[in-house]
């Protein structure tokens, strides 16, 4: 794991996120995956970091910062639980199944998740169609 410092060109908000690898974080960069969190903006990059020193002090702040990182996704996963056992999947048809439950008043029994890209979400918020954006865990319990 790898944390960075990012920053909103948009609106000067700076934020630390974690990441599992260099790697990773340019290619969500490359997919336009990385926003703010403040503004919702695309335009965010990674500032400089200063280097960890490891000693007995920093090992501490690090053991904390993990528990917390830890702690965070326990949670995170138990909302993709709840997800799973009480909305239906759509997959990539998030977009599609969104609109026509909003323009034939379709009543569900369950709400419904899936992907979609941020174009598409812009969208369905300019149509009056109230989305949300979590992110999702991959469960890889080994």
């Amino acid at each position: 794991m790898i944390k960075y410092k990012l920053t909103c060109k948009d609106c000067d908000n700076s934020f630390d996120s974690w990441f599992s690898s260099s790697d990773e974080y340019e290619k969500l960069k490359k997919k336009n995956f990385l926003n703010c969190d403040n503004c919702n903006s695309l335009n965010v990059e990674k500032t400089l970091m200063s280097p960890s020193v490891f000693t007995s002090k920093s090992n501490i702040k690090i053991n904390a910062e993990e528990k917390k990182y830890q702690v965070v996704k326990k949670k995170m996963l138990e909302y993709q639980k709840f997800i799973k056992n009480n909305f239906s999947n759509v997959g990539e048809n998030f977009a599609y199944r969104a609109r026509s439950i909003h323009y034939e008043n379709k009543k569900i029994s369950k709400g419904i998740y899936g992907s979609a890209t941020k174009e598409e979400l812009k969208e369905l918020k300019e149509e009056g169609i109230e989305t949300e954006m979590i992110p999702w865990i991959k469960d890889s319990t080994n």
